[in-house]
């Protein structure tokens, strides 16, 4: 187990500037995911700091060592793909072994250490079929395991489950969350799914064009996003985006969107709001801040909102319904049985405590 430590870390990839300046410190022990849209860099640097791909300029540092010129095989790293990339030719046990035996590990070590990693995984019964003979989780699994089997300073993950379905994806997940909590390694997680990062990480590093956008635990960057993109990038459905209008209203602070509908916001924001009165904000909504208003009054902080509902998405537990609000479709996450068909009038109630203000100017979080 060891910390890892980036500073001014850049990768070219001929005119494309695929990493940009990249400074990151991950603490021993610690389960960091890399998460952002496709080209963002995430695997790039990941592959660096694996050594898989030179860094071109900055330092990466393993335990205090600085690895730059080190190749893969000394820098003590453990790396699962999101290809399985397991040995057709050979049974479960051998693949979970290859590396150990490669590594002129004694015989009797290697057995029980592959026996510990297959029991950890619960694929001990499949020791000696061969991968065509398993399922996609089981794959993975076998691949997590010869990883496991080797006492590396850090655990790397590219991707790992993009290629399996929905279930599997969902049991894959708490594994390698469980296992993270049994062996206490470090690990570098890396995927474009954002429940993914928000379910699995202690840390989640969300980059964008080679730059990391904000780093954070899951919660801090899902309610307190420091720009547009963050906020849109967590959550599921997205963040509505509408546009509106910062409005001074009797000694309070209102947004007024484009169709002349006001929502008050708390007290509490005046102080830092009430100088921008007269400027053009970006007001985010997350579905689950709109809800069925209550017969009774509202809480501190709600709005009563009458909406026509355009769309039902139901999924069960929950119903997505999209209305339109200031000139834009909304999604809000209502009760299963809260509304029943489109077309319908309902009462909504918004929780303008968590409203997000943005600057269309700059995309920066104002409040």
């Amino acid at each position: 187990m060891a910390d890892l430590r980036i500073k001014g870390l850049h990768k070219y990839y001929g005119s494309v500037h695929a990493v940009r300046g990249v400074d990151l410190e991950i603490a021993a022990g610690e389960f960091t995911v890399l998460v952002g849209q496709s080209g963002c860099g995430k695997s790039t640097l990941l592959r660096t700091i694996a050594g898989l791909e030179d860094a071109d300029e900055g330092t990466i540092e393993i335990g205090g060592e600085v690895v730059n010129d080190e190749p893969p095989r000394r820098r003590d790293i453990a790396m699962v793909f999101q290809n399985y990339a397991l040995y057709p030719y050979l049974t479960v046990y051998d693949n979970i072994a290859f590396g150990l035996r490669a590594r002129r590990t004694p015989a009797g070590e290697i057995n029980a250490k592959v026996r510990q990693a297959a029991g950890m995984l619960a694929i001990d019964h499949l020791l000696d079929r061969f991968p065509r003979q398993l399922s996609g989780g089981q794959l993975q699994r076998v691949a997590i395991g010869r990883a496991v089997v080797r006492s590396a300073r850090l655990y790397l993950f590219d991707e790992p489950l993009s290629n399996l379905d929905a279930q599997l994806r969902d049991e894959m997940r708490g594994e390698i969350k469980r296992l993270h909590q049994e062996l206490g390694k470090t690990m570098i997680y890396v995927t474009h799914d954002q429940i993914e990062a928000m379910t699995m990480a202690d840390r989640i590093v969300l980059l964008r064009d080679g730059r990391i956008e904000q780093q954070g635990a899951p919660l801090e960057l899902y309610e307190r996003p420091a720009t547009r993109y963050v906020a849109g990038f967590l959550g599921s459905p997205p963040m509505n985006f509408i546009q509106a209008e910062l409005l001074g209203d009797g000694g309070g602070v209102a947004v007024r969107l484009t169709d002349g509908t006001t929502l008050p916001l708390p007290a509490s924001r005046t102080p830092r709001l009430a100088p921008l009165a007269g400027q053009p904000v970006v007001l985010g909504l997350r579905p689950e801040h709109i809800a069925r208003a209550p017969a009774a009054g509202l809480r501190a902080g709600q709005v009563r909102h009458t909406a026509r509902i355009d769309l039902l998405l139901p999924t069960g537990a929950r119903t997505y319904a999209t209305f339109a609000l200031g000139g834009a479709p909304v999604v809000a996450e209502l009760q299963a049985h809260d509304v029943s068909k489109t077309g319908e009038q309902l009462e909504l109630a918004i929780d303008m405590n968590r409203s997000v203000l943005i600057d269309p100017t700059t995309d920066h979080v104002i409040a």
